[in-house]
């Protein structure tokens, strides 16, 4: 069984959420995505992700922040922390 099977799984990476950070990509890879939901807002009386923080983090043990951005709303942030990782992996 490999360790990845136990996370859910997007586009062949893991996608792991812990309180308000939400981590994307293999650790074997040499980044990962990083998202951290700064705010919410109420929606149908549900509390949503509004202000995320996009990061592309090292996987080395420094864990170095690659690049920083800012977006409303999850989707758009993770659509543009995707990019950012993809870009990143394929310069590897």
């Amino acid at each position: 069984m490999s360790t990845t099977s136990k996370y859910i799984m997007f586009h062949g990476k893991p996608l792991v959420r812990e309180g308000q950070q939400i981590f994307y990509g293999n650790m074997d890879d040499k980044y990962i995505l990083f998202l951290g939901i700064m705010t919410t807002k109420e929606v149908n009386g549900k509390q949503v992700p509004d202000d995320i923080m996009i990061q592309i983090q090292s996987t080395a043990a420094d864990h170095k922040v690659i690049k920083v951005g800012k977006k409303n709303g999850l989707y758009e942030a993770f659509e543009y922390g995707r990019v950012w990782l993809d870009t990143e992996l394929k310069k590897a």
